[in-house]
């Protein structure tokens, strides 16, 4: 079984790191092809107006100086000479979960292998930003998950989407299968001015306002200490807008 790893935080990551520690559990025929700097919020986003490098690390290791996407993109088109039979996405530090799903370059880099019909799977681990992040669990309770998922086979157009909670991996309460929480994670922004008396923003994410949470999704499952699996769907076609507009513009 052949397994590609990729992320967006970097070459270098500790989560990818915990990554390949998991994929070892399910094979030795590892490869590893992920961007050079931390790519964070970089979305299904493919590098179009300026040229991509790639440098070899080791035998089975390359650095792309592009997104996650371009990552996947080249790892299949030039660097594998075999595709790989799954896609090994993060693991992320912070979640994914929520409206965040839209930005994430590690869920992007498993759409991009959903598209290319290999089988993938993304992986976050909540980071609160005030402990270590606790690798450990993903680690443990990922190496269910991804077994499971991988024996019950893939759905066309499916990838899945796994969280693991901010607790040590004996706290865990378990799996809770569930859809994606439609609410969106409030933005945060800083306004500053610069040694040149210019103004200046810093975009990054406030997590603390949330709406109440609603029970059976991934949000919800975090929060109450459980696992979250999602499985998401490539086709964003809203059948029943589909069905009355089809109607409306028939007349």
């Amino acid at each position: 079984m052949r397994v590609l790893l990729v992320n967006d935080d970097g070459i270098f990551s500790p989560g990818l790191k915990s990554l390949k520690r998991l994929a070892e559990n399910l094979t030795d025929d590892i490869w590893t092809v992920a961007p050079d700097t931390e790519r964070s919020a970089a979305s299904h986003s493919l590098t179009l107006h300026q040229p991509l490098r790639i440098n070899r690390i080791n035998s089975r290791t390359w650095s792309v100086t592009g997104t996650p996407t371009d990552c996947v993109y080249l790892a299949l088109r030039n660097i594998l000479k075999k595709k790989p039979d799954l896609i090994l996405s993060g693991v992320n530090r912070g979640s994914n979960i929520g409206d965040d799903v839209t930005y994430s370059g590690t869920i992007a880099a498993a759409m991009e292998a959903t598209l290319c019909g290999i089988p993938s799977i993304a992986l976050s681990q909540v980071d609160n930003g005030k402990n270590a992040v606790k690798w450990k669990t993903a680690e443990h309770w990922g190496k269910k998950i991804i077994r499971t998922v991988s024996q019950q086979g893939f759905s066309s157009g499916v990838l899945i989407n796994v969280n693991f909670p901010n607790l040590s991996a004996n706290k865990v309460k378990g799996i809770h299968v569930c859809k994606q929480d439609d609410q969106h994670i409030s933005g945060d922004f800083k306004h500053r001015i610069d040694p040149r008396g210019n103004k200046y923003y810093w975009i990054g994410l406030d997590k603390t306002e949330r709406r109440k949470l609603v029970k059976g999704t991934d949000v919800w499952a975090l929060a109450n200490g459980f696992v979250s699996v999602t499985p998401l769907h490539l086709n964003l076609t809203h059948e029943p807008s589909l069905t009355k507009l089809s109607k409306v513009f028939l007349d």
